[in-house]
């Protein structure tokens, strides 16, 4: 039986989902069935990663927090939100539904205070050996790091964005 990881990919520079989805199409190619939570991340515009994980056999996706990062939806509503979709999540994995588990932002929900660290913390501390989950977003938090078997830090040395340059479909999201 493999042994499942806990790996964290955090920091200012661009490419923590864009590794955490290279990740989940590696483990698709190898039979394994991937669960991809994605929170605070609009819906619409829909992003290239889920137009194109959408309906593959193996991967199924959850997106909470009403889409905070670009929009304004009230504190209360977002924590619902997260709130729902993490139980979703913590059952998915508690229930070895499957062998990948992204949770993809999951950092700045902590972060903004959306979800309790504890009820993370448990979950990483209770899952199946055999599952392997990555958190991603900047902020992750020392107790995080700790429990982590792998962390990469991304790092900004500089972004289209400081320049003016908005995001671009196909490239950022």
């Amino acid at each position: 039986m493999r042994q499942g990881l806990i790996q964290v990919y955090t920091g200012d520079g661009k490419g923590k989902t864009t590794a955490a989805v290279g990740l989940a199409v590696r483990a698709l190619g190898q039979g394994d069935r991937v669960l991809l939570a994605r929170f605070l991340k609009p819906v619409e515009p829909q992003s290239g990663e889920v137009a194109f994980l959408q309906g593959t056999p193996g991967v199924e996706i959850l997106s909470s927090g009403i889409g905070i990062i670009g929009g304004a939806a009230p504190s209360a509503d977002v924590a619902r939100s997260v709130a729902e979709t993490f139980a979703v999540v913590r059952s998915r994995i508690l229930d070895g539904a499957c062998d990948l588990a992204i949770l993809d932002e999951i950092n700045n929900v902590l972060h903004r205070g959306y979800l309790p660290l504890p009820e993370v913390l448990c979950l990483l501390d209770t899952r199946p050996a055999k599952v392997e989950i990555v958190l991603t977003g900047r902020h992750a938090s020392a107790d995080i790091l700790e429990r982590a078997d792998l962390v990469t830090h991304m790092e900004k040395v500089r972004h289209p964005l400081d320049a003016g340059i908005p995001s671009r479909k196909g490239i950022e999201f």
